[in-house]
């Protein structure tokens, strides 16, 4: 373990004595300083976990503005980190947006935002990783090194791998503010095709959409410049991925275009003018989680929950799922956010054969609410198995575990289990991830 940082030394050690501690056949799971942003459940049973205390990691340990890198806890919030590196004119390859994932989170679970058409996730710009093991050892984990399919499988594996105690990763030039402009399209095959275009040309930072209907799509491009005639916050009143249906174009400070969707991507909280002239100044993501999660027996339904969840979708067949979802579901507004294919360790071998996809669609469903007798969830997991799609598992999951493992790697998942957690004191991730927010 490195000498350079001590007081970092010693929170790691107080996290090593934690796990020595914990006897084996208990459910364990991390404490942190801020909410988790996997989505609330209602009968989530590591409500009653043993925890291990992480509190104390959440801080930026260095940024070296000439190598381009940052090495940081990974406590530390995406609104934390972009400031500290945006004094010099730096900022990570992906920034999520709501303020305070966590970069540990971000790793662990899913992150993704404008700039992944270019870079995929903010995991793909980590160079090293240090790892506690539920045995109390420490490793030290890059691409290339003896641990190298420890770092891979660190992604997408909820904590279920050991914990993430320092993070060093890429940064980017930035500037001050952001321009974005609003592309308007009528019909799938036309905004799949512009999709495609500016991945090829790379003639803007940052790419997203929101899909206000079947037949009306915006495309959200966005550059950073020097300048802005004016800049918008979004963090009151006005909901943002409202705008874009009428807007051609708007300016933000970087920093407040990173966090536009703070108060709801396209599921605001509250959804009224007059609710959001009330309370909107003071409901962003944070406190409305720590809300639901507190009073999870008021607001959270055990047999019908609220659809929140990313599905990614190849974008060759994203107009063979959409053509399913309008028949089957049609609700909208849909996020879109386009992201550079990384074909991860954590993918089953052969799920993505016969794919030459440089890009898959990440369509966000966000507020919908289930009628009686339907498990949309279920539905869209059997779809997104009918295209090569993959869905994140930060929200209800209703897998069998044989259909669990068809998308997951359950041979490099298994390695590194033996490596990091033996006595499986963190569950595995289908237990995780499908039975525990059940409360199985």
């Amino acid at each position: 373990m490195s000498d350079r940082w001590p007081e970092h030394r010693a929170k790691v050690d107080h996290v090593r004595a934690q796990l020595r501690a914990v006897a084996s056949g208990r459910g364990v799971s991390s404490h942190k300083r801020v909410v988790s942003h996997q989505v609330p459940k209602r009968s989530d049973a590591r409500r009653k976990d043993h925890k291990i205390d992480l509190r104390a990691l959440d801080q930026i340990l260095a940024i070296d503005p000439v190598a381009r890198t940052c090495t940081a806890e990974p406590g530390v919030t995406f609104l934390a980190l972009a400031k500290a590196t945006l004094a010099h004119g730096l900022v990570p390859i992906v920034v999520p947006e709501l303020e305070t994932i966590t970069i540990g989170g971000a790793v662990a679970g899913c992150s993704l935002e404008s700039m992944s058409f270019v870079e995929g996730g903010f995991h793909d710009g980590c160079l090293e990783y240090e790892v506690v093991t539920t045995a109390g050892d420490v490793l030290v984990c890059t691409p290339d090194n003896e641990h190298a399919l420890v770092f891979e499988m660190m992604h997408s594996s909820f904590g279920t791998l050991g914990y993430l105690t320092r993070l060093t990763f890429k940064l980017v030039p930035a500037k001050p503010f952001v321009q974005v402009v609003y592309e308007t399209y009528r019909s799938r095959p036309e905004y799949l095709a512009a999709i495609q275009r500016h991945h090829r040309e790379r003639d803007f930072d940052f790419m997203d959409g929101i899909l206000h209907a079947k037949d009306h799509l915006v495309l959200c491009m966005g550059r950073f410049v020097e300048r802005a005639p004016y800049t918008h916050r979004y963090d009151w009143v006005t909901v943002y991925y409202r705008t874009t249906a009428k807007r051609k174009e708007d300016y933000f400070r970087t920093l407040d275009y990173f966090f536009r969707y703070d108060r709801g991507v396209t599921n605001p909280t509250p959804r009224s003018f007059l609710g959001r002239l009330l309370f909107g100044k003071l409901l962003d993501s944070t406190t409305v989680l720590r809300i639901a999660n507190r009073f999870h027996k008021v607001f959270l339904s055990e047999e019908s929950p609220e659809v929140t969840l990313d599905t990614f979708l190849p974008l060759s067949r994203t107009d063979e799922f959409l053509s399913w979802y309008d028949e089957a579901i049609g609700f909208y507004p849909l996020w879109c956010v386009p992201y550079r294919r990384r074909d991860y360790a954590w993918i089953a071998d052969g799920f993505l054969a016969g794919l030459d996809d440089e890009l898959f669609i990440d369509l966000a469903i966000y507020g919908l609410r289930q009628p009686p007798g339907r498990n949309y969830y279920a539905e869209i997991e059997a779809a997104l198995l009918r295209v090569q799609g993959i869905k994140t598992l930060i929200a209800h999951n209703y897998y069998d575990e044989e259909t669990f493992w068809r998308t997951w790697n359950r041979g490099n998942y298994e390695a590194v289990k033996k490596i990091t957690d033996p006595r499986n004191v963190l569950r595995d991730l289908y237990t995780k991830t499908v039975l525990a927010p059940r409360g199985l």
